[in-house]
């Protein structure tokens, strides 16, 4: 649709995904995202914390499967969707509005932690969509993708903030 705003948003998970399935039988996971802007104050020679944004994101489908199985609390997301509002009367009657993301793309910061990437079978994540299958050279589906004999140790994710700058 035309008109709806598309951003980007780099930030912890404060939660774990939670999976669900609507009447009709999608999945979609929810899950919150806090981030929160940094900035250096010279005269304290420190990096200072800023207003945390808390952003609830909606992933649907093979998206929101593959974010629940992937993502847990605590890591840092990389996450790219449209703003949705929506209105709601709470339980004193009172209406209330939010703002939430409804995810397109999401996936894991490699800023300062590692990733190992699977390839999912089935739709691909097109989002309920066949898609064309994939030429017979491909070299995901091949073997002819060469990996080391041993990969080295990997670090654990430690996900948060440090007291060395962003870049």
């Amino acid at each position: 649709m035309s008109g709806e705003t598309v951003i980007t948003v780099v930030g912890n998970l404060v939660d774990d995904p939670e999976l669900r399935y609507t009447a009709a039988g999608a999945p979609v996971a929810t899950f919150r995202v806090a981030s929160t802007p940094r900035t250096f104050d010279k005269t304290a020679n420190e990096w200072k914390d800023g207003e945390s944004l808390f952003l609830t994101c909606s992933a649907w489908r093979s998206l929101g499967e593959n974010v629940a199985g992937s993502l847990a609390r605590g890591m840092r997301v990389v996450v790219q969707g449209r703003l949705k509002q929506r209105s709601y009367e709470d339980r004193e009657g009172v209406k209330r509005t939010v703002v939430e993301l409804d995810v397109e793309d999401v996936g894991p910061s490699l800023l300062r932690a590692t990733a190992t990437v699977t390839k999912t079978t089935g739709n691909n994540g097109a989002n309920g969509q066949q898609r064309p299958q994939q030429p017979t050279n491909d070299q995901w589906n091949t073997g002819q993708h060469q990996r080391p004999a041993q990969r080295p140790q990997q670090p654990q994710y430690q996900g948060g903030y440090s007291d060395e700058p962003p870049f």
